[in-house]
């Protein structure tokens, strides 16, 4: 063979080694990043995982979910974390589409004075702000207070301690988390769109629905999974709004530990709530790519 005829040969398996040497580098780059998710991440879920199937005696069994099935309470618990989330999601999307669509109307500086407004709130605790908020709807708190004198009603409103103090409470803190995918969608449709829906005839409502609404579906979707999901895993605010007659999963998780200090059942719950989280990723993946939704401020 001639020196020719090797060229080719010696050219692809030169291809090939940098390839491999990409990929080896790429792998030691990622290295760091995979061990923190492994430690922080997926060896405690693997050891939750393994203590639902483990018994006080040390033995494999699967009690603690027959104990789920069989007490009637634990769906009560179940229904009322899925509730509390759609209500929670569905308030946050009826305040937070019109909040965007009017930030992404606005002039950028305007627009950026108004997006502090929105993110003022991570610069508080959760636990500071839900106080906060047991403090302003409690009997004598300022919301009963001004209520009265304004004539709104005699008596104080039992504002706390109940579903609608824990509605108020996890509805302000997971607001921002729907405005701003929305927000990010919002400001990446083009205009000149719904101009040239006016253009051609359509009323501003139905140019709106028929053009931007449809538009700023993946910012939306976006948002109420975001919203959802984290909804389900809520802890703080159920617990001191809900003054301990909200229960979710995560408040049972804990009185299974805190007070029983019994691993098993509450392994076994933690199991089965992220079960049905990721069962909401797989039907919400069904529905809509949730690479595009997220991605959707892009």
């Amino acid at each position: 063979m001639t020196a020719a005829s090797h060229a080719p040969v010696s050219h692809a398996a030169g291809l090939r080694r940098d390839t491999f040497r990409e990929r080896i580098g790429l792998v030691v780059l990622a290295a760091p990043a995979v061990l923190l998710v492994a430690v922080t991440m997926a060896l405690p879920v693997a050891w939750l995982f393994g203590l639902s199937f483990i018994a006080d005696d040390g033995s494999l069994t699967l009690a603690h979910y027959r104990r789920l099935i069989a007490q009637p309470s634990y769906a009560r618990i179940f229904a009322a974390t899925f509730e509390v989330s759609f209500v929670t999601t569905g308030i946050c999307l009826l305040l937070g589409y019109p909040l965007a669509y009017v930030i992404a109307q606005l002039p950028r500086r305007v627009a950026a004075l108004c997006m502090v407004a929105v993110l003022l709130p991570f610069w508080t605790s959760i636990l500071v702000r839900t106080y906060a908020w047991l403090v302003l709807l409690q009997r004598q708190g300022l919301v009963n207070q001004w209520g009265k004198a304004l004539g709104l009603w005699d008596e104080p409103l039992a504002l706390v301690h109940n579903l609608t103090g824990t509605l108020v409470g996890m509805v302000h803190i997971m607001l921002p988390f729907m405005v701003l995918p929305l927000l990010g969608a919002m400001r990446a449709i083009d205009t000149d769109l719904v101009k040239a829906a006016a253009n051609l005839g359509a009323s501003p409502t139905r140019a709106f629905w028929t053009v931007y609404f449809p538009l700023s579906l993946p910012g939306l979707l976006a948002g109420a999974l975001i919203v959802f999901i984290i909804c389900l895993g809520f802890y703080v605010t159920p617990a001191v709004l809900g003054g301990g007659k909200v229960i979710l999963v995560s408040n049972q998780i804990a009185n299974d530990i805190e007070l029983f200090f019994n691993w098993g059942p509450a392994s076994a719950l933690g199991v089965v709530l992220l079960v049905l989280t990721l069962g909401c990723l797989a039907v919400a993946s069904r529905l809509t790519r949730l690479d595009r939704a997220m991605g959707a401020g892009r």
